[in-house]
Parts: C-alpha cells; sequence; structure tokens
C-alpha cells in the first residue's frame, strides 16, 4: 500500500508543525541576533517604567489591594466570557439556558454585593481621593 507520509502515525502532522514553529522561531532569533543593533548607551541596562525614571528598589512591597482588585478583575472578566457564549448559544440552549444564566448572573450579582458589603472593594482612605 502506498500511503501519504503524514497517515502513517497519528502525531505525524503534529511533529511536523512543531518541528515547523521551532525552526521558524530558531530563524526568528538567529535573525535578530545577525541583524539587530548593538548599543550601550547611558540607559540600556535601566528597567524601562512608561518613559519615567525608575523611582525606589524594586524589593519594595506593594500593598495587597492593588492584588485584590487585579483579581477581581479577572474573576468578573472570566464570567463575562460565560454570559457571551451564552448569548451565542441562546436559540439553541433554551429556556433551561435562560434560567441557568439568570442563576448564574445572580450568584455574580450576590458574591459582588458581599465584596461591597465587606468592604474589599474600597481602594483606601477617602482622602486620597480629594
Amino acid at each position: 500500500m502506498n500511503q501519504p507520509l503524514l497517515q502513517w502515525h497519528p502525531l505525524g502532522s503534529l511533529a511536523v508543525y512543531a518541528a515547523a514553529a521551532l525552526l521558524f522561531a530558531a530563524a526568528v532569533i538567529g535573525l535578530s541576533y545577525c541583524l539587530g543593533e548593538r548599543h550601550s548607551g547611558r540607559a540600556t541596562g535601566e528597567p524601562y517604567e512608561s518613559g519615567l525614571p525608575s523611582t525606589g528598589s524594586a524589593w519594595n512591597r506593594v500593598d495587597v489591594r492593588y492584588y485584590r482588585m487585579a483579581m477581581f478583575f479577572v474573576i468578573f472578566d472570566l464570567e463575562s466570557i460565560f454570559i457571551y457564549a451564552w448569548a451565542v448559544a441562546v436559540k439553541e440552549v433554551g429556556w433551561t439556558g435562560y434560567w441557568a444564566i439568570v442563576i448564574f448572573i445572580g450568584t455574580l450579582m450576590a458574591v459582588l454585593l458581599y465584596l461591597w458589603k465587606m468592604g474589599a472593594l474600597d481602594s483606601g482612605d477617602a482622602d486620597r481621593t480629594k
């Protein structure tokens, strides 16, 4: 039997894809090294902080409120993906899907209300905003 090359093994196409990806990455890195600009200016080794001069040490502690707010953003952003997926399939899921999303959004609202009442969404002193 004369079979095509990539069908003799179930992972043949995956191996070819992985080899092509590695070859492409190596080519891009090699070209960047060969064609890249070499300079050693005064600010080359300094960290970039949005064009502002760096202040303080990198070992400064960051307040937990920033992490907490970022965590809430990621969690609620993920829920918006679930709601979007429901909106795309609303005709297929029917009333069962409707009541499931109502319960889901109700749970989100309860969690948001709980976080608000516990003060987890407060960003700090009221004097800072003035």
